[in-house]
């Protein structure tokens, strides 16, 4: 795959330190799964996140192989990029970067009211920004609850700058039995959400 094709067909994915660290893995074995490349980044609580809500394990160093050892993907080389989330130098930083989406899963409310406000502190803020001027898509995916206030106002202005809007609020007509089927769900949303087929679930027939 030329370097032109890859980034014009890849997917930026921010997690953050809100919990919900299953979405996100899933959601990044989803892509793979389907030979789209990922630029991924971490904050350094969404690091935290994944130590502590899945084990050493899922840890950044290791995170290739857990994708293969719990979804049974094995990642191309290239199809996994990891940046660092201080390095707003990065590729995924700047708008020439032809990057076809970018999803944030999970969404911390401090990442939201960055992305809301243009705050750019960071790589994940940064990115988030650049997909919005650039009129790319991106998606949100909040986990808080109860929301305040201001929360729901920056959940607002994100959705009036083009970000869509998907709560991490898995559904349960499909009958889930385990953990692994709520996060299939949420991690199919994201994907319909760019327009990737799947058949991580059932869709409703009425």
């Amino acid at each position: 795959m030329s370097d032109s094709h890859r980034q014009d067909r890849a997917v930026i994915v921010g997690i953050t330190g809100a919990s919900g660290a299953i979405y996100a893995v899933r959601t990044v074995a989803a892509l793979v799964e389907k030979s789209t490349p990922v630029e991924l980044v971490v904050s350094e609580f969404g690091r935290r996140l994944l130590h502590d809500e899945l084990g050493r394990e899922a840890g950044i160093d290791r995170l290739e192989a857990y994708l293969t050892a719990r979804y049974g993907v094995v990642v191309p080389n290239g199809g996994l990029k990891i940046h660092s989330n201080r390095d707003v130098g990065a590729s995924v930083a700047s708008g020439s970067y032809p990057c076809r989406a970018m999803v944030i899963v999970p969404c911390s409310m401090k990442t939201l009211a960055g992305v809301a406000h243009g705050l750019s502190r960071n790589l994940i803020e940064r990115a988030a920004d650049v997909v919005l001027k650039e009129r790319r898509r991106l998606v949100i995916v909040p986990r808080e609850t109860p929301m305040s206030l201001p929360q729901l106002r920056n959940l607002v202005l994100c959705a009036e700058a083009g970000a869509s809007i998907l709560p991490a609020m898995p559904a349960f007509y499909q009958r889930p039995e385990t953990l692994d089927d709520l996060a299939d769900f949420m991690a199919g949303k994201i994907l319909s959400s760019l327009d990737i087929e799947h058949r991580l679930f059932s869709p409703w027939t009425g």
